[in-house]
């Protein structure tokens, strides 16, 4: 047996683990979980995805206070909110996002869903028109920030234009983009699996230069097409299905055996 087949046998047993519906309720994916309609199920997972840094539990538990203060219904609120309404949103806070930027996310948003559809909207034209989701990443990044807005609200979206990773915009992506018969990711997007990049961030990429499949010391976007194209090597048709393996073999203690 090689090296590189016993490598993709623990990723396909950690797969196997953690893609599952037991993975939901501590997972950010979970705020997303609470709707069934896409324009929800967008919102809900672009706002718990853009706060998803820090602890896990405080992630989910603010990710639901995100939705709890758009009334659970977050597309109505996006689309028909009233200036009296956003005031609602005064004293949230996760980390360095803060109410004024939940408040001037959820303007923003709403030119994206009257003036483009919405977000699953963008990303399906964008890799429709160039079959590629470096492209559509950099260009929903502008369409978001198309309109005026506090200059402070850029450092929640990162830029692959200036070589950011996008953890937690792949992450998203990844959310409503993937396919399985599991019941965590959705799958509401008209995006191929293949098409996706890995959603790598300090725990990952640990992981990943653990097992050999990333030589880049540096954790930017060049690491993240390094480290797909080696899982892409596992498996072509849905390479960031090993985002759960990863994830897991940090959560089982790999590096410390």
């Amino acid at each position: 047996m090689t090296d590189l087949t016993r490598i993709k046998n623990l990723l396909d047993s950690l797969y196997d683990k953690y893609d599952c519906e037991e993975f939901i309720c501590d997972d950010p994916i979970s705020i997303p979980h609470r709707y069934t309609e896409r324009n929800d199920r967008e919102i809900a997972g672009f706002l718990a995805a853009t706060i998803a840094w820090g602890n896990r539990k405080i992630i989910v538990r603010n990710g639901r206070r995100m939705a709890e203060l758009m009334d659970d219904s977050p597309y109505d609120f996006v689309v028909n909110h009233s200036e009296s309404d956003l005031a609602r949103l005064s004293g949230f806070v996760h980390r360095t996002f803060n109410d004024l930027d939940f408040i001037w996310f959820v303007r923003l948003l709403r030119n994206v869903y009257v003036e483009y559809g919405g977000i699953g909207q963008i990303f399906e034209n964008e890799y429709n028109t160039h079959k590629d989701i470096r492209i559509a990443l950099s260009n929903f990044r502008k369409i978001f920030f198309s309109v005026e807005h506090p200059d402070r609200l850029s450092r929640h979206l990162s830029s692959i234009d200036k070589g950011a990773t996008c953890k937690r915009l792949n992450m998203y992506i990844r959310w409503m983009v993937r396919r399985d018969d599991r019941g965590v990711d959705f799958g509401i997007w008209n995006i191929p699996s293949s098409a996706l990049y890995l959603p790598l961030d300090l725990h990952s990429g640990n992981m990943s230069r653990a097992l050999g499949l990333l030589t880049r010391k540096q954790n930017d976007w060049r690491a993240v097409e390094e480290v797909t194209n080696r899982l892409r090597e596992f498996d072509a048709n849905d390479p960031v299905k090993y985002d759960f393996a990863l994830f897991g073999a940090g959560i089982d203690g790999f590096l410390k055996q």
